[in-house]
């Protein structure tokens, strides 16, 4: 197959379809790997694309760099076909575009003329070079108009003419602009600068013995080895007799192999020769005489092969790993030989080590099977190490092995096995989303991949959520995490399902069952709920002066959604008004007098107390109790807002105001109230003004009265005496029927017909009103 595309070709590029020209099918490129492959190390500048078959450029092509000057380019590589093996050549015709512009040697050409040259006088100008070639090289040259000379230019050959007399009096210095073009579209241009120095007469230029020089150089010839001598003689004698020799318009790659001597015109190498880089060189030489009147020569240097290249085997398809079943005969591999020597150089033989059930098979050109003799047993051998040996035919010859390593599938026959039947995992409430659980592990006995096992979580739900929103399994190393944070008092425990499933096929798979058990941590603080929290309303207790010591004032009531030790909650007055006056149960919360009461004490009573649970660390809430003393409302001289609370103060001030007027309006029946409290001593009554609420025992969601816990014991049954005379103040007084028991609650409210809501079951007497309830 041929294809002609011009160089510089994108990458990519389309250059021809390969599967339309071979009459083959698309599929049939990837069904047959096929490649494209070059000889030895040789750049690959093209590739196939399997899917629709298109020939693309792979790399950039320079036709300059690959084929220099020559008119032809010609790439060549082979396209590879398995199943059956075919080989076929591709030839790739590289057609040069104007990507280079003409080049002198010489930025300036100085030229030394004698004053006396006759008109006619021809002086010959080194041709500018252009890498590319037909007509985008060099086509014609110009120059700028001047008083003395004018251009003849006739192919590769250059000259300035003396078109008139040079008078050396007048001008002795001239410069001239000449430009080269090429033929190509853009066409593109080159310019030098011939500086004339007029001088006396040099009529003879140098002339080379020979007009190509040929030489043959064997490759790898050490460096300063005389290649070839050019020898060149000038008429004139004196300085314009003195011939000196340089190269003339050479590439870089020239000038790093090989130096020319200025004196004698011996050429030596300098560099490296290596005949698989290039096979021949073509350096044009230039004579010049002491004045500068030159010539030019060309020398031609081919280089012969030596065989300095082992052969390299290059393992091109492997089937890896092989089914033990396979039957002989089966082509395992493709091997292909290169070596980059020429003719003789280059032939080789390959052979394999014995004692493997393997052989190789000659095939198409250089190419090579790999195909199996007998039977394969994995259980007998597993791997196998195949030493391929290369020779060529030099001399001496030289040779190069490589080994390849092939192995025995296995059958997937074993599923994994977990090395526990079940696991637990603990983890504390409120930890941290990603944190790890557990690891759960489990083995397999058979080989790779079908030995590689991939863990899982089976699909279930968890309180009606999948359980993978909360846990997480490393298919890797069956490191199970947590997705999300546990709460302790939402659930304590849950089971999952883990599976272990191998990569073979078909897959293999296990289960194993999960536990979770979740811990509590102390992570809520205890919540009072009598008194109820300041801010919400106004609250008080009456005690009578006439209370003992032990007397029951009052009862803090308090739960903990904790459980354990973290719910187990313990009372403590931090601070009161008098230290000494009050004390309250360490477990049960209530608040009872250490001592009698006496006239000395101070009316009123400000208490602060904390609830701590048991928790480590533990937690804690704090509350403020309000008590007054005094048997009735008369003996308050004045009544101030027992919260200090500044907001308050306008309406502790009608409070006060409302307190007086209604006590002394009601004086009388005071004393009758008085009087009945002293006839009823084992149920003892209060009297006092304003309405009277008892909280009842209210629990919020997620709690209980749990005997053991410390919260919400006991069970009081109280009487409450009411009047629906004042809007504005709202004390009470609370007896209990049980024995030490004194008034305990009170709260303030601003309009009466809150009393309704919350003494809905008393007596509907329009002064007076009884009703009971329990705490």
């Amino acid at each position: 197959m041929s294809y002609s595309f011009p160089e510089e070709m994108k990458r990519g590029s389309v250059i021809g379809n390969v599967a339309k020209d071979l009459g083959l099918e698309t599929g049939a490129l990837s069904n047959r790997r096929a490649r494209i492959d070059t000889d030895g190390t040789d750049k690959r500048y093209c590739d196939i694309n399997l899917n629709n078959g298109e020939l693309v450029v792979a790399d950039r092509i320079d036709r300059e760099e690959l084929c220099g000057e020559k008119a032809s380019c010609i790439l060549k590589h082979e396209l590879v076909l398995e199943n059956p093996l075919e080989l076929h050549r591709i030839s790739l015709h590289i057609q040069d575009v104007n990507d280079n512009s003409p080049q002198f040697k010489d930025e300036l050409i100085n030229l030394d003329i004698p004053e006396s040259t006759f008109r006619g006088a021809r002086f010959v100008i080194e041709e500018a070079h252009d890498a590319d070639v037909g007509q985008n090289s060099v086509q014609q040259y110009s120059l700028k108009k001047n008083e003395n000379f004018i251009l003849a230019a006739d192919g590769n050959t250059v000259e300035l003419v003396l078109d008139k007399e040079l008078d050396r009096e007048k001008q002795q210095d001239i410069n001239l602009l000449l430009t080269a073009l090429d033929g190509g579209s853009p066409q593109r241009s080159g310019t030098v600068v011939i500086h004339v120095t007029v001088l006396d007469a040099n009529d003879n230029a140098p002339v080379f013995s020979q007009a190509v020089y040929k030489a043959s150089l064997p490759e790898n010839s050490p460096v300063d080895t005389v290649v070839v001598t050019v020898s060149a003689t000038d008429a004139d004698e004196g300085i314009n007799g003195d011939v000196t020799y340089e190269f003339g318009h050479v590439t870089e790659d020239v000038k790093k192999i090989f130096s020319i001597d200025s004196k004698v015109g011996e050429i030596r190498i300098i560099g490296s020769v290596d005949y698989e880089t290039t096979t021949s060189f073509e350096i044009r030489v230039k004579a010049k005489d002491g004045v500068g009147l030159s010539s030019y020569a060309k020398a031609v240097i081919s280089i012969t092969d030596v065989n300095d290249n082992a052969p390299v085997v290059n393992l091109k398809s492997l089937t890896n790993a092989i089914p033990e079943n396979v039957s002989p005969g089966t082509e395992v591999g493709i091997i292909n030989v290169q070596d980059r020597d020429s003719e003789n150089n280059r032939q080789v033989r390959c052979s394999i080590q014995q004692n493997v059930p393997f052989k190789l098979v000659p095939s198409i050109k250089n190419y090579y099977s790999l195909v199996t003799t007998g039977q394969l047993d994995r259980e007998l051998v597993s791997d196998y190490n195949i030493t391929i040996t290369a020779t060529d035919e030099g001399s001496p010859p030289l040779s190069s092995s490589k080994t390849v390593q092939l192995s025995v599938a296995d059958i997937n026959d074993n599923p994994p096995v977990f090395e526990e039947q079940s696991y637990s995992a603990y983890v504390t409430e409120n930890n941290k989303p990603g944190s790890t659980l557990c690891s759960v592990t489990a083995r397999d006995p058979d080989w790779r991949q079908n030995g590689t096992v991939i863990y899982s979580l089976l699909a279930g739900e968890v309180n009606g959520a999948p359980v993978s929103s909360y846990l997480s399994v490393n298919g890797d190393t069956g490191v199970i995490h947590a997705v999300r944070s546990f709460d302790y008092e939402q659930f304590r425990s849950f089971k999952v399902h883990v599976m272990a499933r191998d990569n073979g096929s078909p897959p293999l798979s296990s289960n194993v069952t999960v536990s979770v058990f979740i811990s509590d941590v102390n992570d809520n603080s205890p919540q009072i709920l009598y008194p109820a929290p300041e801010g919400n309303s106004f609250m008080t207790e009456l005690v009578p002066k006439a209370a003992h010591g032990g007397s029951l004032v009052s009862k803090v009531i308090a739960v903990d959604a904790d459980s354990g030790q973290n719910a187990w909650l313990s009372y403590q007055i931090v601070k009161s008004t008098d230290p000494g006056l009050f004390t309250i149960g360490v477990h049960s919360g209530e608040i009872r007098t250490q001592r009698d009461i006496s006239e000395s004490d101070s009316m009123k009573q400000n208490l602060i107390v904390s609830v701590k649970d048991n928790g480590q660390p533990s937690l804690s809430a704090t509350c403020s109790m309000y008590l007054l003393i005094s048997d009735n409302l008369a003996e308050v001289p004045e009544l101030k807002d027992i919260s200090y609370d500044e907001k308050n103060s306008k309406l502790t001030s009608y409070l006060i105001i409302a307190l007086v007027s209604v006590s002394t309006f009601f004086l009388t029946f005071i004393i009758i109230i008085l009087g009945v409290r002293f006839c009823r001593r084992r149920k003892p009554r209060l009297l006092f003004d304003g309405a009277v609420a008892i909280p009842s025992a209210y629990l919020p969601p997620n709690y209980a009265d749990v005997d053991g816990t410390g919260t919400l014991r006991s069970a009081y049954n109280y009487d409450a005496y009411l009047t629906t005379g004042s809007r504005t103040s709202d004390f009470k007084f609370v007896t209990s029927y049980n024995d030490n028991t004194l008034p305990a609650d009170q709260t303030l409210r601003k309009s009466p017909s809150d009393f309704a809501d919350v003494f809905g079951d008393c007596d509907g007497s329009p002064e007076v009103g009884t009703c009971s309830y329990f705490v």
